[in-house]
């Protein structure tokens, strides 16, 4: 049975009303769980502290935004709002991420889903950007390994959008394999097939870019014979979900068109595949998904097949 971690202070992160990652998207997502009998919500996440961002970020910029005004909105880049709840926010979403680490490595067959925001994989070691902050699941990742939990960890991120900080956390790095299905051409423009990693990193990192339209069948597809296989060859010790749902036919900022229904069973085989090499240990964290419907429905498969259901 799957753990559930967010904390009432990601409600605090106030994006405006015009921005499409808004505090209502998580209330949605934190009902879904809700609604799934047996499942253990813990509502009371620590602050990372400043070390564990710094697994990831350049002390630099965990100050810059440490020291920020705390009683006005301020813009990071054009995408990203920084407010008067947004600190703790921020420092709680790596925080649930670091606990959920703690937890999935205590037993085997044990999984996590953080319901956090703001969302991560666009940020940067010394920028925010595209709605990101703190980098969640990269420090989460860094943290697993830098703590002797596991040796080696595989990410993967089916988010619409390419997580370029993500990727440039881990690109040299040989422990961690990153593997992204996204739209592309889009936001931000990384993510090219190209793009498969550099010295000791090299062939670490799996891009598959997915043209507008695509959808279940071109997924699954993906899934059967490039990611499963990478993971298989690598073997990690801990698989984590970057869970964008915004890939969803009718999310706003999507021209990929996959079915909430999918959302499960990209999860059954990810399941399967943990079960295989991770002792069924998986961490999923929240990054995009701007339909509230769609949202709620997709996470509602994700996390019963996380459990086992069908």
């Amino acid at each position: 049975m799957p753990v559930v971690y967010y904390d009432p202070a990601f409600f605090e992160h106030d994006t405006g009303h015009w921005h499409p990652e808004t505090a209502e998207r998580l209330k949605t997502v934190v009902c879904a769980c809700e609604a799934i009998p047996g499942l253990e919500i813990i509502a009371e996440c620590p602050d990372a502290t400043s070390e564990n961002i710094q697994l990831i970020h350049a002390s630099q910029y965990y100050e810059l935004i440490r020291s920020l005004p705390r009683d006005k909105m301020t813009m990071l880049d054009p995408d990203t709002v920084f407010g008067p709840g947004s600190f703790t926010a921020a420092a709680r979403a790596v925080g649930a991420v670091i606990e959920a680490v703690k937890y999935v490595n205590t037993a085997p067959a044990r999984q996590a889903f953080c319901a956090v925001r703001p969302p991560g994989h666009h940020a940067l070691a010394d920028r925010a950007m595209g709605f990101c902050i703190f980098n969640n699941i990269a420090i989460g990742a860094a943290y697993a390994i830098a703590s002797g939990a596991v040796e080696k960890v595989a990410i993967i991120d089916w988010d619409l959008h390419h997580g370029n900080g993500t990727q440039d956390a881990f690109y040299a790095n040989p422990d961690v394999l990153y593997i992204s299905l996204h739209q592309f051409p889009y936001y931000p423009g990384t993510g090219s097939a190209a793009e498969t990693g550099v010295g000791e990193g090299a062939g670490c990192t799996l891009n598959l870019p997915m043209p507008p339209g695509a959808g279940d069948s071109e997924y699954r597809q993906a899934f059967e014979t490039r990611v499963l296989p990478a993971i298989a060859k690598f073997g990690p010790g801990l698989m984590m979900i970057s869970a964008g749902f915004d890939a969803h036919g009718s999310d706003p900022l999507s021209a990929i068109k996959l079915t909430s229904e999918f959302y499960g069973e990209m999860t059954v085989m990810l399941l399967e595949s943990a079960q295989k090499y991770c002792q069924g240990r998986i961490i999923s964290v929240l990054e995009g998904g701007y339909n509230p419907r769609a949202l709620a429905e997709s996470v509602s498969y994700h996390l019963e097949a996380l459990r086992g259901e069908d």
